[in-house]
């Protein structure tokens, strides 16, 4: 079930997302409370995922021969109650890497 979660903007505003509830969630509301009030703000909610995302760059910017390119894909789930969380595809959650090397290996001296 899908309901409408409002996230606050830090500078002002909100913005309304569209949640999925859980199969234990009851509304016990009146008709006009359709949209449910997010317990954090919109950015403090991409926050965690943003600092998830950074410490699994900074892994691949660690190695040794380090790749041109890195791309990091996953899916960003906005819940009410937990703010923002890695959404799973298929049956977990997954991140997707792709590392790129263009240049040649430096010879060894």
């Amino acid at each position: 079930m899908t309901e409408l979660a409002r996230f606050e903007l830090q500078q002002g505003g909100d913005v309304v997302v569209e949640v999925d509830t859980g199969p234990a969630t009851t509304r016990v509301s009146r008709r006009e409370d359709l949209v449910l009030e997010a317990k954090v703000s919109f950015e403090r909610a991409l926050g965690a995922v943003k600092d998830a995302a950074s410490a699994a760059l900074g892994q691949f910017q660690a190695m040794t021969r380090q790749p041109d390119e890195v791309e990091i894909k996953f899916g960003v789930k906005l819940s009410a109650e937990a703010g923002a969380v890695i959404a799973k595809t298929g049956l977990d959650g997954q991140f997707e890497v792709k590392l790129k090397w263009t240049r040649p290996a430096p010879a060894a001296e």
